[in-house]
């Protein structure tokens, strides 16, 4: 990874783990999202206590909710039954486990009969995974759906001097054949796609990359991008910050990004509204402006922006 940080730099920069129950998922909720068809859907989200990705990239914190060894015998299982007793029907249902829900020591093989059975009533599966690990294990889990399955991917940046030093460990191009490949066997994709990575130190033309990127997807036949604002607190990030390769980005920048990626009109655009409380300093606007993009997330119509005199445009 020329002039980036390899694998034991990124550990070495981490806080600790939070502790986790292995038959428990460290969290689930209930939620809406807009189907295909334009009508609106209920969504359950497990975030399933799983075993740390395979692929250790440099801007996730995702890895403080993972286990580091695999987990034991049906614990998955388990978690997906505490959750479901815990959760009201819902029309689709999101697995997800931090990493890679075909990474075989992640989530168990032999499982598979026995998770698609808990799932029968959902018409749409959406799990995460990397496209590297798009094989064969995507096609078996399928054909034992009652559902349609959609595989989410972070395709993260197309940004040349970017992606390379994520320690993503993929190309563009290796996004397009997974997403080939998964179409062409009847599942639907989703990009997860960030805003401001490290090493595109000026606003406007991360402006400019993320919505080159989101125009990459759609060209790749996604059919949802999820635009996620990237945070500092994972270790390696502050070290990025210092040494002037990364800066958090803005709520204004967000919601440009969002704005215009909903007029390309290519396929539905959501805006993640996690923990963005960094984006802003104003407690006036701030949560009107979230409420904002949450309301979009759900119609895929643009509102009109929240006037308060807290703006500074970055240009």
């Amino acid at each position: 990874m020329p002039d980036g940080y390899d694998r034991r730099t990124i550990i070495e920069h981490r806080s600790s783990k939070n502790r986790l129950d292995p038959f428990v998922p460290y969290h689930f909720l209930h939620e809406q999202e807009p189907g295909l068809t334009g009508s609106v859907e209920t969504v359950n989200t497990i975030f399933l206590t799983s075993k740390e990705c395979t692929y250790t990239c440099l801007m996730c914190d995702l890895w403080k909710n993972t286990l580091d060894e695999p987990l034991p015998e049906n614990a998955i299982l388990q978690q997906i039954d505490y959750a479901l007793k815990r959760l009201p029907a819902a029309d689709a249902i999101k697995l997800y486990n931090n990493g890679n829900f075909f990474d075989t020591k992640a989530i168990a093989p032999a499982d598979y009969p026995a998770i698609a059975g808990r799932l029968k009533s959902y018409k749409r599966i959406i799990v995460e995974n990397h496209p590297h690990l798009c094989n064969h294990s995507c096609i078996e889990f399928s054909k034992l759906l009652n559902g349609k399955l959609e595989i989410a991917m972070g395709l993260e940046t197309i940004h040349p001097a970017s992606l390379p030093k994520l320690n993503k460990q993929i190309t563009p191009e290796d996004f397009k054949r997974a997403s080939a490949f998964l179409q062409q066997h009847n599942m639907d994709t989703r990009a997860f796609v960030l805003l401001n990575p490290p090493y595109i130190v000026n606003p406007r033309e991360s402006v400019d990359w993320t919505l080159k990127t989101i125009q990459f997807a759609f060209n790749c036949g996604v059919v949802r991008c999820t635009v996620i604002p990237v945070r500092p607190g994972n270790g390696i990030m502050e070290l990025l910050w210092k040494n002037k390769v990364y800066t958090p980005p803005s709520l204004d920048m967000l919601e440009e990004v969002f704005d215009k990626a909903l007029l390309m009109q290519r396929g539905q655009v959501f805006a993640d509204t996690w923990d963005i409380s960094f984006l802003s300093e104003c407690s006036y606007c701030f949560e009107k402006r979230k409420k904002r993009l949450e309301n979009m997330n759900l119609s895929q119509q643009i509102i009109n922006n929240i006037p308060c005199t807290c703006r500074n445009k970055y240009e």
